[in-house]
């Protein structure tokens, strides 16, 4: 029986570690806050065509506050919800 769990970047069901494949740079480590805030704000639009930029980032920003590896991160603290 496979356990899963979740990224604790993005939420994404994983088998084993604490990151996704796609929440990681080449040497393993989590990729900047930027970088990893831009992907996800792409993947919600991909997701949802008529969501107006500002609202991706607005739900990403929510959504990255809920996850252990961003929840205290200062670029939120910043940025209204």
């Amino acid at each position: 029986m496979t356990t899963t769990h979740s990224c604790k970047s993005c939420g994404m069901s994983i088998s084993s570690g604490l990151l996704c494949q796609y929440c990681v740079t080449p040497d393993g480590s989590l990729q900047p806050f930027d970088e990893r805030f831009e992907r996800m704000v792409q993947w919600s639009m991909s997701r949802e065509p008529s969501l107006a930029r500002d609202e991706a980032e607005r739900k990403t920003r929510a959504y990255m506050r809920t996850m252990p590896a961003w929840k205290d991160h200062p670029q939120l603290a910043d940025q209204p919800a």
